[in-house]
Formats: C-alpha cells, structure tokens, sequence
C-alpha cells in the first residue's frame, strides 16, 4: 500500500514555519515495504488561510510532517481526512519520511504559535 507524504521545504530540509515554505517535497512511499518510491516537488498556491490544506488533499496527500503549524490548519487537515505530525526535526524530506517508515520520527514540540 502506498501514501502521498507532503513536506514543507525550504533550501533541501524541512521548513520550519508551515505556511511560509516555498516548495513542498511530495513522496510517495510503499508503507509495507518501508520505502520511498517517488519525490516532487510542487510549488504551492499563495498562502491564505485553507488554502494548503485544500491544495494539499487535492494532491492525494494523506500526511504531513511538518515543524510547526497553526492549530486551524491542523484542524482543516483533520477534516480532510489528512494526518498532521508537527514537531519534526529540520533534515531533508527523504530522512524524514524513511525515519516515519521506521517508526523512529519523534515529533518535538510544535513551533507555531498560531
């Protein structure tokens, strides 16, 4: 079974401020076999609010890792039917989802305050 993990990226690693991010790296990776199968990279329409969300589900994108993210758009993820991990760490996309394949992807604490 395969999934559509979306990443905010800014100069190859995780962006830390969700909204602001100028790329999102979007991997598809097989969850059985633990592995990443394919990487894009998608420039996101202009920030506002629910757009990110909208465009993101739209994608297919069932989770994103993020470092911080405000709390509504954690909640229109949630009603999109899209998991939200914050907290990550700032490595690069392929690091991030291969530590999320493992189960060794802590999430920290969310930077966002909005």
């Amino acid at each position: 079974m395969s999934m559509k993990i979306a990443i905010p990226v800014a100069d190859g690693q995780l962006c830390m401020h969700f909204g602001h991010c100028t790329q999102f790296a979007i991997l598809e990776a097989d969850l059985s076999a633990k592995r990443i199968l394919s990487r894009t990279d998608k420039t996101p329409p202009p920030h506002a609010p629910g757009v990110l969300p909208d465009w993101l589900s739209k994608e297919d994108v069932k989770l994103v890792i993020a470092g911080g993210m405000g709390r509504r758009a954690q909640q229109l993820f949630q009603e999109l039917g899209v998991d939200v991990l914050v907290g990550a760490p700032a490595q690069s996309p392929e690091a991030l989802v291969e530590a999320y394949l493992n189960g060794s992807l802590s999430s920290g604490e969310n930077i966002c305050d909005h």
